[in-house]
Formats: structure tokens, C-alpha cells, sequence
């Protein structure tokens, strides 16, 4: 039978556009398979979500941006802003000082080791305000004003300078530069606040007192009206005087530098019962408590003594190797220096080691922002004012339950007392800035 070519050529038109349509599908899943990109986890790592810095607490923060003559103008001469230290090294990277790369981990990514000046605070609590998620551009919405002198810096250029009207110059001039600004007649100062890097006795000269190189800032009637934060304060007079934390060694970027060494220093070996690193100094008391620690500490079996001065080298101005000894020792002795307080004793905290105190001015009577006020969580106080008392035989009353307590708390406290890197962002816990900006807001705010 001869096939009718009219009905292949119907069926032809018909079956065409269904092959087309097959033949693209076809097509498009090859192309899917075989040409698309990969979603494959085992060889793909998510981007990271980028971490936006968040104000935790209700401190919204001004920061005066002030002529430079009272701060970073000051910087220009750092050859001379110290009459005892060159301190061009240690005003750099925003006053960390220069990076320490033998206490570095291999795998960090930038540094957190500085060999840091212990009287160097204000720049460093500059830059982290400066950097801070609760700063404000707007002072009508500012709960608190922060005035970025750099007295301490100052103040130690000018301790040889016999002219006290020279000396006073520039304090006398913020002042006037202050009230000056409307914003300081809102609330007469009180809600203004300066950060010192040197002990409150370098700005409290009296007219008459003794004169032992310090200018009067702290004593100005318009200064009295602010909150003034000082690594050491005044116990009897600074009653508007808070004291924050000598800056350690430690400037971490982020939580995870934090916590690993915090695990680091939980599990270190202490072959010391207690330590002491330090050296004489001159004066009837004070030369009396650490002339007997250093005569104690280097007659027992139990006690490692780092004296500073050493062959004309100066061993407590290395890093690594006092923080080596602290992380070694169960306890630390920290008599008092030059002054009530020490850089040594949050040196001891970073190194997880329990603090022994034999004033109540080295710590319970300056830092309430940072420290427990139950002192016996995380130190132990020798009372010298009963006599010579054996540090060791006071030490070995101490059970080990009760030690590992201490020691524990110690490294728990090392976060509110860190300055961290003043370009970290949002880590998860306080430090020290975000400590002292917080209980200054609630200070000024029910003061």
C-alpha cells in the first residue's frame, strides 16, 4: 500500500515543535550539570559576616576634638617628653609602643604584643575612644564629654622646670579653653571627664607643699567639677578620682586572642610558690618593705627574685622575661613603689598570677570599677604595719582548693582589665574602656 506523503508531511509539522522543545530541555539540564557553578562545601568557605560594632550600654560618648597643643601637638617633641626616657618609641601605634615579636604567636594575623610604657594610658584610651561603637559626633546627645589631654605626657617634660607659672601654663589654659565651650555650662563639667596616665600626685601641687616636680591641674576649681581617671589616685582627697588600670603588655584584635591566652596561662606549670620583681627604693618606709621582701624572697628555696637593675641592665624592662617568671609563680608580690601602686600588679593579673598586696592603696582603695570587693577572691593583704611577717609561711597557709579559686578568678578578671587594640572591633567582653565608660556614666549620672 503506498503510503499517503500529505500524512507524513502533517505528522512532521505536528512532532517538530515537540522535539525542539525536548531537545532545549535536554540542552539546559547539560548545562546545569555540567557548566554551573559549584556549590560545594567541602572546597567553598562562606563568607564571613562582617562584624558591625554595637554600644552595649546606654554611655554615649563625646570626644572633644581639642587644639592640637594639648595632645597630639605634644607628640612632635617625644624626644623630650619624658626628662628621663626618650619616649618616641613608645608613642607610637597610638602609645602601645613597638610590636613585641618574639612574644607573638606564629599564627597570629596582626600584633597584640607591645612593649607597652606603663605611664602611657591617656593615648591609648584616646585612640579606643576615638574607635568606640558608643562614641557620638553629636553632643546634645552626649551623656558624657571626654576632654583627650595628654597631662601625663606633659607633666613629665616639665618636672624639672622651676618656674611654676611655666609649668602650670598649659593646664591653665585647657581650663580656660574649656569653659570657653558650651557645652561645659550644660552641667558646669560634671559630666566632662580627663584621663591621666601618671599617678594623681603628679597634678596636686600645693602652694607651700613640698615641690617634687608636679604642675596643679587637679587642683583647679573648675577641674574639681570633672571626673578625672588616673592609674593611681589620691586615697584621702581624689574624691573625684577613679583609678584604671596601668596598660600591660596585651592589646588583643579580638575574643579569640583573649581566650586563648587565658587557657594558656590556666595550664602553665608554677614551680614558684611566689615571686617578686622589683628593686630598692630610697625613703624609710618604703625602702624598709622592699629591702625585707627582696632579703626574704632570695633566702627561700621557694621564691624566684628578679631584681631590675642588674650589671647596668634594666631586667624588669623586658616583657618576656617578667612575664616568663609571673607565669611561673603561684603568687607575686607587690610592694609598693615609687608610689602606692604598680604596673607589676596587672602584669601579674595577665599572667595569671594571685596578687599579694601589703597596702590597701596598691589596689582595694583604687580600682572598685575593676576588682572585687571581696579582696580574698583574687589576693591575699600582709598587714606589715604587725611587724616582719615570713611571706612564705603566710603563703604556705593558703590550701590548694582555695588557690586554685583565687587563681581562677585572677584570669577571669584579665578581659576588664586589658586595653585592647584600639582598632578591634566587636569582641564580645569589656575591657578596660568599655569598664571605666560605663561606670562613669552611672557615676555622673546619679552623682
Amino acid at each position: 500500500m503506498k503510503k499517503n506523503p500529505k500524512i507524513k508531511e502533517t505528522h512532521f509539522k505536528y512532532y517538530t515543535p515537540i522535539f525542539a522543545l525536548a531537545s532545549l530541555s535536554v540542552w539546559s539540564i547539560l548545562l546545569f550539570c555540567c557548566f554551573s557553578p559549584k556549590n560545594n562545601d567541602d572546597h567553598q568557605t562562606p563568607p564571613k559576616p562582617t562584624l558591625v560594632p554595637t554600644c552595649r550600654s546606654r554611655v554615649s560618648v563625646y570626644v572633644y576634638d581639642l587644639p592640637a597643643e594639648f595632645n597630639f601637638g605634644l607628640l612632635k617633641d617625644c624626644h623630650h617628653l619624658n626628662v628621663y626616657t626618650d619616649m618616641c618609641p613608645h608613642v607610637a601605634n597610638s602609645g602601645l609602643g613597638q610590636p613585641l615579636q618574639d612574644m607573638e604567636d606564629e599564627s597570629a594575623a596582626t600584633a597584640t604584643w607591645f612593649a607597652t610604657h606603663q605611664f602611657i594610658a591617656e593615648m591609648i584610651f584616646h585612640a579606643r575612644v576615638l574607635n568606640h561603637p558608643c562614641r557620638t559626633r553629636d553632643p546634645s546627645r552626649a551623656s558624657l564629654f571626654y576632654v583627650p589631654f595628654y597631662g601625663g605626657l606633659h607633666a613629665s617634660s616639665m618636672f624639672r622646670e622651676p618656674n611654676h607659672a611655666l609649668r602650670d601654663d598649659l593646664a591653665v589654659r585647657l581650663v580656660d579653653y574649656l569653659q570657653s565651650i558650651t557645652w561645659w555650662h550644660r552641667n558646669h563639667g560634671r559630666d566632662h571627664f580627663i584621663t591621666l596616665g601618671r599617678t594623681a600626685w603628679d597634678f596636686m601641687r600645693e602652694d607651700g607643699g613640698p615641690d617634687f616636680g608636679a604642675n596643679r591641674l587637679l587642683n583647679l576649681p573648675p577641674v574639681k567639677n570633672m571626673s578625672v581617671l588616673t592609674v593611681e589616685r589620691q586615697p584621702w582627697q581624689g574624691h573625684n578620682q577613679h583609678g584604671i588600670p596601668y596598660p600591660s603588655y596585651f592589646h588583643p584584635m579580638t575574643s579569640q586572642s583573649m581566650l586563648t591566652w587565658q587557657e594558656k596561662i590556666a595550664h602553665s606549670q608554677r614551680p614558684h610558690l611566689f615571686s617578686f620583681i622589683g628593686g630598692p627604693r630610697k625613703g624609710v618606709e618604703k625602702a624598709a618593705i622592699r629591702d625585707e621582701l627582696i632579703n626574704q624572697c632570695s633566702r627561700s628555696r621557694k621564691c624566684k627574685l628578679l631584681k631590675c637593675e642588674n650589671n647596668g641592665r634594666n631586667n624588669c624592662h623586658e616583657p618576656k622575661r617578667v612575664l616568663e617568671i609571673m607565669m611561673k609563680s603561684e603568687f607575686c608580690l607587690q610592694a609598693p613603689g615609687d608610689s602606692f601602686t604598680r604596673r607589676s600588679t596587672f602584669d601579674a593579673v595577665l599572667a595569671g598570677c594571685v596578687p599579694v598586696f601589703f597596702s590597701a592603696h596598691t589596689a582595694y582603695s583604687q580600682y572598685k570599677w575593676y576588682l572585687p570587693e571581696e579582696y580574698k577572691e583574687y589576693s591575699v593583704f600582709i598587714d606589715v604595719e604587725k611587724g616582719n611577717v615570713s611571706v612564705e609561711e603566710e603563703l604556705m597557709k593558703i590550701g590548694k582548693e582555695r588557690l586554685e579559686k583565687m587563681r581562677k578568678r585572677v584570669i577571669d578578671l584579665i578581659p576588664r582589665v586589658t586595653y585592647v587594640h584600639p582598632n578591634a572591633s566587636d569582641l564580645g567582653f569589656e575591657d578596660a574602656v568599655d569598664v571605666a565608660l560605663k561606670a562613669l556614666s552611672m557615676h555622673v549620672q546619679y552623682s
